[in-house]
């Protein structure tokens, strides 16, 4: 009996630590069977495995290697930080992997995830026992927020947990502000927000705005000037103490395609496809669709969204119970605020900064601790209305299975036939197993009220149990059935490309690019190669400009077609990955129906971790010049079909350089004002060298030739950007470099500093003299880092200055306050 009672002091005195526990060994439960089942590392499907498991070894062994600046391994080149700010770099998840070797990496993927899982639940209870008079009550509300259908979704995205882990510790360290006059700790937990990823910042930001003017509003907080100028000071400082990675990250982003889109017209009001309203509701009464494979309204456009806001056992019952109570408080009107947030589009697009190129709802975690919140203050409240509750979300609930299972549904399949079936969604047996899922958590949570709710002690242990049984069953549900696809491509990353650098052993690799042919997205990071390849959204604008300029689509990777064969001769292409473990469809093999390649020019030379290996037998070296110029106009107008040829041919050149460069280019201002006649009116008249381009095999093969023996004796690669001999027999030129432009770069000719000419929309070249042999050097150096390491090193001394004035003040009342007493 002493032990049970020593026990129970024990979970008494530490629910925090008890939480974090508990969110450890529930995540344990679903996540280590996989780990187990798939060789000792956390594969998942889609872009867990082509980006999270790859950026983590890829960035955690550049920066040990000092390539912080610029990776030659994303893309064919990008600033190292700031392109993974987004992803990891301010993630203390990611530190730690610097602790250990470049091996371990993959392998800490999945204690990685369950120690996210414990820290969230963590930090959601430090938020919430501020409202509940029973801390037990905290503790439900912890794991109802790790483990919610947001939560478990982005399983799918390993690094959206780290905003999920700070938020609540941002509104915790508000209500410190707020309710105690604690100073220091907001501005704190803005740096850490902003500084582990920027993008949800912006929405973290506006939300603790609504949160804050909410609080004033509603009377629950006194105003007064002093607070608000403290208040703004510390947000500020906080914020601008991350300009060292903010500064340089927003100059790098600025003309990203993906930020350029904002609402409009009625598209501001209502979304454009009704079913978004349909998985928006469904995401909060059922437990979350995989990303990738929407199955309660397919047709959303919604497949990365992130919808997902359902709590484990209560669904929504708590929340409606909640709203059904009498009160009209601050909590009530910001759940029916954030509902309108959520179901207009313009609205819903603030968390993104009013950004509303693809739907998004990643700011729904925070909703998602609201509607916590709520949950439990109605589980603690003896006047909640749990008859009424369960009518309403039961009934909700049953709306949406039997609208969506049971409505005839009449459509055409692959092959233009009508087909007839029961019911809206994608996959039958998954949707009725979310459909059980659901109502057995509502018939459950029903039971534990009906037999224990009129018994105190025991309700709050009880519903902790159900809890814990109902998330371990659906995250293990939903996890299991994510592990069960892509199963050959896990089994060919797992048996070829973890750990598998050393295997490549070809001499060159790791001086020239290559290309992968329907291999599994980032092979060539997993290897630590250079590729064409990439599935990677934050890349510099110089490759978005290249690649969209000459018709070729790059929003979320560079996956150029092999009808784009020319390109690969741009880029210095010389090795082609073709993946055997898919031969069996003709359409994912690198030989075609003829027996040939796919692409002019390319060898079989031998195969290397189940990978036939391919070799461009007209290879051009990087840095090289051209005979011949072009205005961007003159390629715009070719036909799309022949940009990526036309580019061997000519170098393409703004109108500026054109002129600037006249002596090499042979243009003048009289060819220049024509072209912008011809650009303006369409006319035609100028007389380009573009008519007398010819294509084909024998065309481009001759091009590459005569660019190859134009080419550099010597190019490399350094620890600042890369250094290049070239031995110009020629008169005055342009020399070529198929690295992407950015304003960070320095170019440097025998020592020289020169101009830096944006080639081909968005890659590089610089002057080199005629009858000259010439050392070049390029350095990068993000634009604003200086900049931004001085603004965050002042603010590191304000604040400073400022906890040191409050330390004192605060030192100074309690001697006062001494005094005065002492005085009575």
């Amino acid at each position: 009996m002493s032990k049970v009672k020593t026990l129970k002091n024990l979970y008494t005195k530490n629910r925090g630590l008890n939480t974090f526990l508990l969110g450890l060994l529930l995540s344990a439960l679903f996540i280590v069977p996989v780990i187990i089942e798939q060789g000792g590392i956390f594969f998942y499907y889609g872009d867990f495995n082509a980006q999270e498991i790859p950026f983590y070894q890829l960035v955690h062994d550049e920066i040990l290697r000092g390539n912080t600046n610029w990776t030659v391994l994303t893309d064919i080149g990008t600033p190292t930080i700031s392109s993974y700010l987004f992803y990891l770099i301010g993630s203390p998840f990611f530190h730690i992997t610097l602790l250990f070797p470049s091996e371990a990496v993959p392998y800490l993927m999945g204690p990685l995830f369950i120690l996210k899982f414990a820290c969230a639940s963590l930090t959601a209870y430090l938020y919430i026992k501020r409202y509940v008079r029973n801390p037990n009550y905290a503790v439900i509300g912890g794991l109802l927020y790790a483990f919610s259908g947001f939560s478990i979704y982005n399983i799918f995205f390993f690094h959206f947990h780290e905003p999920m882990i700070i938020f609540p510790l941002l509104l915790y360290a508000v209500d410190k502000f707020m309710y105690e006059d604690k100073r220091g700790l907001l501005a704190i937990c803005v740096f850490a927000a902003c500084a582990v990823n920027y993008y949800f910042f912006a929405g973290m930001a506006v939300f603790v705005a609504i949160y804050w003017l909410m609080l004033v509003f509603t009377n629950n907080y006194k105003l007064t000037l002093k607070r608000v100028l403290l208040f703004v000071f510390e947000v500020v400082i906080g914020f601008a103490a991350t300009a060292f990675l903010v500064l340089p990250t927003v100059f790098f982003i600025m003309g990203n395609p993906r930020l350029s889109s904002f609402p409009n017209g009625y598209d501001a009001l209502v979304y454009d496809i009704s079913q978004k309203y349909a998985a928006v509701i469904s995401s909060f009464f059922i437990p979350p669709d995989l990303p990738a494979q929407p199955n309660f309204a397919p047709g959303a456009d919604a497949k990365w969204a992130s919808l997902g806001g359902w709590l484990p056992l209560v669904g929504m019952t708590g929340v409606i119970g909640y709203l059904q109570l009498r009160k009209r408080d601050w909590l009530k009107k910001l759940i029916l605020l954030l509902a309108l947030f959520a179901f207009v589009p313009i609205l819903n697009s603030t968390f993104q900064l009013l950004n509303s190129s693809i739907f998004y709802a990643r700011w729904y975690y925070m909703f998602t601790l609201i509607l916590d919140l709520a949950t439990v203050k109605a589980l603690e409240d003896k006047k909640t209305d749990w008859s009424r509750a369960f009518k309403w979300s039961a009934g909700i609930t049953m709306f949406i299975v039997a609208f969506i299972g049971l409505m005839p549904n009449t459509y055409e399949d692959d092959n233009g036939e009508e087909v007839f079936k029961i019911g809206l969604q994608e996959f039958d047996d998954r949707f009725w197993i979310y459909a059980a899922i659901a109502m057995f958590s509502l018939v459950s949570f029903a039971l534990i009220i009906f037999l224990f709710k009129n018994k105190k002690r025991a309700f709050s242990a009880i519903v902790l149990v159900g809890v814990c049984v109902i998330s371990i069953l659906s995250s293990t549900y939903i996890v299991q059935t994510g592990n069960t696809l892509d199963a050959d491509e896990k089994e060919y990353l797992r048996a070829n490309a973890v750990n598998k650098t050393g295997t490549i052993d070809i001499d060159d690799i790791d001086t020239s690019r290559s290309d992968f042919y329907e291999c599994p997205d980032n092979l060539g990071m997993y290897w630590q190669i250079q590729s064409i390849n990439t599935f990677h959204s934050v890349v510099t604008t110089g490759i978005m400009d290249f690649y969209n300029s000459i018709g070729i689509t790059r929003d979320v990777a560079s996956r150029p077609e092999v009808d784009n064969y020319g390109i690969r001769g741009l880029l210095s292409c010389k090795y082609l990955f073709d993946a055997e473990y898919d031969d069996d469809d003709e359409e994912y093999c690198f030989i075609d129906e003829d027996k040939k390649t796919r692409m002019p020019g390319w060898k079989y030379i031998k195969t290397i971790n189940e990978c036939k290996v391919y070799e461009n037998e007209h290879y051009i070296p990087m840095g090289f010049t051209f005979d011949s110029f072009i205005s961007k106009y003159e390629l715009s107008e070719l036909d799309s079909r022949y940009k990526t040829e036309a580019l061997l041919k000519s170098m393409v050149l703004s109108y500026k350089d054109l002129l600037k460069y006249s002596d090499i280019t042979g243009y003048t201002k009289s060819d220049i004002a024509e072209l912008r006649r011809d650009q303006k009116n369409g006319t035609n008249e100028f007389d380009s060298k573009t008519t007398d381009y010819r294509y084909g095999n024998d065309a481009y093969f001759s091009d590459c030739e005569k660019l190859a023996s134009n080419s550099c004796d010597s190019f490399e690669y350094t620890g600042k950007g890369f250094r290049a001999t070239f031995n110009n027999k020629g008169g005055d030129n342009l020399l070529f470099f198929s690295v992407p432009y950015d304003k960070g770069w320095s170019a440097y000719v025998n020592s020289k500093k020169v101009d830096i000419v944006k080639a081909d929309f968005g890659l590089m070249a610089v002057k080199v003299d005629g009858k000259t042999k010439s050392d070049i050097e390029f350095v990068y150096e993000p634009v604003g880092f200086r900049t931004g390491i001085i603004i965050s090193s002042a603010c590191a001394i304000i604040f400073a200055m400022y906890l040191l004035i409050l330390i004192i003040a605060k030192s100074r009342y309690a001697k006062a306050q001494g005094t005065n007493r002492g005085k009575k």
